[in-house]
């Protein structure tokens, strides 16, 4: 936060948000909850038939009720339901066999019937939980890992669009009204902006795993509301002291930041709030329970209004939608079928198939997790390539590839990776010929471009045309040619041997798989031939010449 006094200018100016470490700290907690609007993916919105389409004309995916005409009704659609529930099993709450839904009033341009439907009283889910681990990116002061309470989860309807019309104006988008939404509410159990940031990313990343939502936050598909207050850390902690929120009492009076839609803004917008409130409580003022919001790239939070309550919401049950009530069945089905979690996907490619954890960590961010299957489907046809004969660290390998080889692949050439410009089974025929010792590294690497540059091409047949093919080279080829590069290089030998400098053998190899490639016109020597023959040269004494 910058203030125009000179005192907290000249301060402030030698910190930045994200780095600073504000000494005023140590005296003050911060405790933040989180509410998190995602978008469900469904085809139709929550109470009409009308499409949820994103790409449709403006106002053309609209149904009488979502714009509230008079006589309209709504439809509660079912379907709905079905990835709200994923979701919160997935967050590990405790599904309610019966929910219902109320009515939220407010007026805003945005919200055609001058209240929004939502499940105040009786929601859908209650009482989960949320393990975030060190490599979620908590705070350090968090440990190994925190766990973060889920009051909630609920279903409600999404508001319209509005669009900008200057120089003064404002249009609305309808097609948006109505479509399905959870609300995550949290408890108020997080100490540190960093771990905010991680909550609301590991999120994401749960409802993309079960197909709950959409899109995510860079998107526009799921938007989180910060609430944040401060305290004394020697304040009395006592259930009749202070202020409360979402069930927890001894917090200091709370703000709510709203509709921030990044990472980083969580974090910044955290970080903001907490000094401007430790700013205004240590000179004496107070804090007023109001909404503020926040842009990107900001460094202070700004007043929008005074916070509602329940009694300016007016909450009162719809008359018009009835309870819905589960049954057994959909239940221990929805749980039977639940896809693999971020976690035990972490845990699987690790584990199971060696990846470490940073790039098991790169293959389940990489395209909303797309990436993994198309990782464990060129595992597979390699394996099977391979006629099962696979050797260790088989997964760490194909996973390198697909990270590095391939995501190097499609970034030079500026475009957004796709399985259909680069099927499985040509990425795992290609790697099966570099294990197989048919073709050199380097050359797989180089005909894994020219097949992404024309998907026509044949792989075995281009491994033919360009002669890529390892020749069939004499033994004894090899271990003359290994001789005659030890015997005049001995500086590199003495290296080797006196210092223990072993990378230096790659370079023999490298010269021999040269020289090689110029004798037979092409394709290449094996390169495990050339290392042996290199190991067994540098075990003779050096001749000098």
């Amino acid at each position: 936060m910058l203030r125009t006094r000179l005192t907290l200018c000249a301060h402030r100016l030698t910190r930045g948000i994200q780095t600073s470490v504000n000494p005023r700290l140590k005296n003050w907690e911060l405790t933040v909850g989180i509410e998190i609007h995602a978008e469900l993916n469904t085809a139709r919105k929550l109470f009409s038939s009308a499409l949820t389409s994103y790409n449709a004309e403006p106002n053309s995916n609209v149904a009488p009720f979502d714009l509230a005409y008079p006589g309209s009704q709504p439809h509660f659609q079912k379907a709905t339901l079905l990835p709200a529930l994923r979701a919160a099993i997935a967050l590990n709450c405790n599904i309610q066999r019966k929910s219902s839904f109320d009515r939220k009033h407010y007026f805003y341009q945005d919200q055609p019937a001058g209240y929004q439907i939502t499940q105040y009283y009786e929601p859908f889910a209650k009482d989960g939980e949320i393990t975030l681990f060190k490599h979620d990116g908590i705070a350090e002061a968090d440990g190994e890992a925190v766990t973060i309470g889920v009051k909630q989860v609920q279903m409600e309807q999404d508001t319209a669009k509005t669009l900008q019309n200057p120089p003064s104006g404002f249009l609305l988008d309808f097609n948006r009204v109505s479509h399905p939404l959870i609300e995550i509410i949290t408890l108020p159990q997080i100490h540190h902006p960093a771990t905010g940031a991680a909550l609301v990313r590991k999120v994401q990343a749960i409802l993309k795993s079960v197909n709950a939502c959409t899109a995510g936050m860079e998107t526009g598909g799921l938007r989180a509301d910060v609430n944040v207050s401060v305290k004394r850390r020697d304040a009395d902690d006592s259930a009749d002291s202070g202020h409360s929120y979402a069930g927890v009492t001894g917090l200091g009076q709370r703000t709510e930041i709203k509709n921030l839609s990044s990472f980083k803004a969580v974090e910044d917008a955290i970080i903001a709030e907490r000094d401007r409130q430790i700013e205004v409580l240590e000179e004496g003022g107070t804090i007023d329970g109001e909404t503020r919001g926040w842009s990107l790239g900001s460094t202070e939070t700004i007043r929008l209004r005074g916070k509602e309550g329940e009694v300016d919401y007016r909450y009162m049950p719809d008359p018009d939608i009835p309870p819905v009530v589960l049954s057994n069945e959909v239940m221990e089905h929805l749980k039977q079928t639940l896809p693999m979690l971020p976690d035990e996907i972490l845990a699987m490619l690790t584990t199971e198939h060696g990846l470490t954890l940073k790039d098991a960590k790169t293959l389940l961010a990489a395209d909303d997790g797309d990436r993994i299957d198309f990782y464990l489907e060129v595992l597979e046809q390699v394996r099977a390539r391979l006629g099962g004969k696979t050797s260790h660290g088989l997964g760490a390998l194909v996973g390198n590839w697909i990270i590095h080889e391939v995501g190097g692949v499609f970034s030079k050439a500026g475009e957004d990776w796709s399985e259909d410009l680069l099927p499985p089974s040509t990425l795992a025929h290609i790697i099966s010929l570099a294990l197989q010792g048919s073709i050199t590294n380097n050359s797989a690497k180089k005909l894994l471009w020219l097949v992404y540059e024309d998907p026509s091409r044949d792989v075995q047949a281009t491994v033919e045309e360009e002669n890529m093919t390892i020749q069939d080279i004499a033994d004894g080829v090899y271990a003359s040619l290994a001789q005659e590069l030890v015997t005049a290089n001995p500086d590199m030998v003495r290296a080797i041997r006196e210092k223990g400098q072993k990378g230096k053998v790659m370079w023999f190899v490298g010269q021999m798989m040269r020289e090689l490639s110029k004798r037979d016109g092409g394709g290449g020597a094996n390169p495990e031939k050339c290392k042996n023959a290199v190991s067994v040269a540098l075990e003779k004494p050096v001749e000098v010449v």
